[in-house]
């Protein structure tokens, strides 16, 4: 009897077990065939204010996105830090990537003069490219490399230079179109031998400078600034600039 009751009681444990697995089951299978909910859509980023907490102004250009003084602002003293330049007989401070000159009592937020020639760039950055050049860029103030005074030198802005955003790409990266043609960078140049950017600058400035000579075609100018065809210039122009960085240890599509 006691055999009878467990084999009883047995089979019943099987048969509740196999009906709670088959409703599991089917309610894996309608989860499965219902379609998956939409995640909510996240808000839009807030655009950042164009000035901050302390009255310092947002430098959007080329997605820069650092504040900085504004123009013609003056504090009583200058920052830590900064280093002094000379152009002329005129003093410049130099600090975090803005410019200060004496004025009154105290320092004022102003533009440097083109010439200005510095030994490193400031902490923050972004590069730009107009012509297979780089410009470096902070604070509405341009730089490029000057190889002879091993140095950077304040420029005028490039040509075709645009405020906006949507100018030439940052970081590096040559504009991908909507430049004018002739102006347009063509090269992609990856330094194979671990170059630094400041090599690099170096390199592509000096392999631009020997090119021009070879071809006479300058790509920072209208139509390349020669007579003849811009295309065939542009064709000759980025040959030689290929065969120099190539040979410089740079890989060139």
């Amino acid at each position: 009897m006691n055999t009878i009751r467990k084999i009883s009681l047995l089979t019943l444990s099987l048969m509740m077990g196999l009906q709670m697995l088959t409703a599991a089951n089917a309610a894996d299978e309608h989860d499965r065939a219902r379609p998956p909910e939409r995640a909510a859509p996240r808000p839009a980023a807030a655009a950042r204010p164009a000035f901050d907490g302390r009255g310092q102004v947002l430098d959007s250009r080329y997605n820069h996105g650092r504040y900085y003084p504004a123009l013609g602002s003056v504090r009583p003293d200058l920052p830590a830090g900064y280093r002094p330049y000379f152009h002329g007989a005129d003093r410049f401070y130099f600090s975090g990537g803005v410019w200060y000159a004496p004025r009154g009592p105290g320092f004022a937020v102003v533009t440097p003069p083109v010439g200005l020639v510095i030994s490193a760039l400031p902490p923050y950055y972004s590069t730009v490219w107009f012509g297979g050049i780089p410009y470096y860029y902070a604070d509405n103030v341009y730089y490029t490399y000057q190889p002879d005074q091993n140095g950077y030198v304040v420029a005028e802005p490039p040509p075709n230079a645009n405020p906006n955003d949507s100018a030439p790409s940052p970081d590096g990266a040559p504009p991908p179109g909507g430049a004018p043609s002739g102006q347009q960078m063509d090269l992609i140049i990856y330094p194979k031998n671990g170059q630094t950017k400041d090599q690099q600058a170096a390199d592509q400035y000096e392999c631009h400078t020997w090119a021009k000579g070879q071809t006479g075609f300058d790509p920072t100018q209208p139509a390349g600034g020669s007579p003849g065809n811009p295309d065939i210039g542009r064709s000759n122009y980025n040959r030689a600039m290929s065969a120099c960085l190539q040979a410089r240890g740079y890989q060139v599509n």
